[in-house]
């Protein structure tokens, strides 16, 4: 189940929101529990002084500090789970949100039961999944400028409030539409509850392979979300006409994007690895995080 067999040489590593006290609380409760197990516990050096947490070893924040590790504890909101996304990947370290935020729907620990968390994780008691991730590649003048990935979403949006973006949207080598727009998302079923959900596009089910594409705003007749094979490129092209943009990856990293520029979007060969702790349906998590209403289901 993780890449670690070893009971002597078992570690794990901790990352918090450390702006946030119950974050603070719920890492020194979990790295006692799992310290007194035996556990080698980690946390970042940037965070280190903050959680202050008793017993743990301090590891430089990249992508080096997962390495090895059976484990990447996630404590804070989606956010947070993203950017220990950006940890735990390229290792293939399995990675456990506990969920701290509002909506949470990458988070799979409650909490109020850490202790139930913690001896999930110290008998491997636990499933892993794989997650589709994205790869996008911005092309200028013929040479890739920016290479970057996501794990939820690809966005391109306009970068000064008074002008919109032109773009012209590609999928497997065929021109599809042209669009004056605020932007555009390329979404992983896993990013089907975030800004595509805002933005109009539908939820998709983790289990379903495909890609999601939806426009922001944009001024014509067709501009419905789009889903698409997982085999499928997506291309964005930044036309004339048009003012610069922002590419965003998962919220989180910027880049710059102009005039004439290609982003290339695939499905990437590494995906993130997320810890399931419960086999509830996603129907059951969709109803629980948005608060659907169920009432007068006269089902099982």
């Amino acid at each position: 189940m993780s890449p670690t067999t070893s009971e002597e040489s078992r570690a794990v590593l901790l990352v918090a929101h450390a702006r946030r006290q119950s974050a603070i609380d719920v890492a020194r409760d979990l790295s006692r529990q799992l310290c007194a197990a035996g556990v080698s516990v980690r946390v970042l050096e940037d965070e280190a002084a903050i959680l202050d947490c008793a017993g743990t070893f301090t590891v430089p924040s990249g992508p080096q500090a997962a390495e090895g590790a059976e484990l990447v504890v996630a404590l804070g909101g989606d956010g947070t789970i993203l950017r220990a996304a950006e940890l735990a990947r390229s290792s293939g370290t399995p990675l456990l949100g506990v969920n701290l935020g509002h909506v949470g729907f990458l988070a799979e620990a409650d909490p109020l039961a850490i202790d139930v968390t913690a001896q999930l994780i110290l008998s491997r008691d636990y499933d892993v999944e794989e997650r589709l991730a994205l790869d996008v590649a911005v092309r200028r003048a013929g040479e890739i400028v920016i290479s970057d990935w996501a794990l939820n979403d690809v966005s391109v949006e306009k970068a000064a409030r008074e002008h919109v973006i032109t773009i012209v949207l590609e999928i497997d080598g065929r021109p599809l539409s042209r669009w004056s727009c605020d932007g555009i998302v390329c979404a992983t079923p896993t990013g089907s509850t975030a800004y595509a959900f805002s933005a109009g596009g539908p939820v998709v089910w983790p289990s379903v392979q495909a890609l999601l594409v939806v426009p922001l705003s944009a001024h014509a007749l067709f501009s419905r979300p789009l889903v698409v094979s997982p085999a499928s490129t997506v291309a964005i092209e930044m036309t004339d006409g048009g003012g610069r943009g922002v590419m965003f990856c998962d919220g989180r990293r910027t880049h710059e994007v102009q005039t004439g520029d290609r982003l290339e979007i695939v499905r990437s060969g590494t995906p993130v690895r997320l810890v399931r702790l419960r086999t509830a349906p996603f129907t059951d998590r969709l109803v629980d995080r948005f608060q659907l209403p169920v009432q007068g289901w006269s089902g099982r």
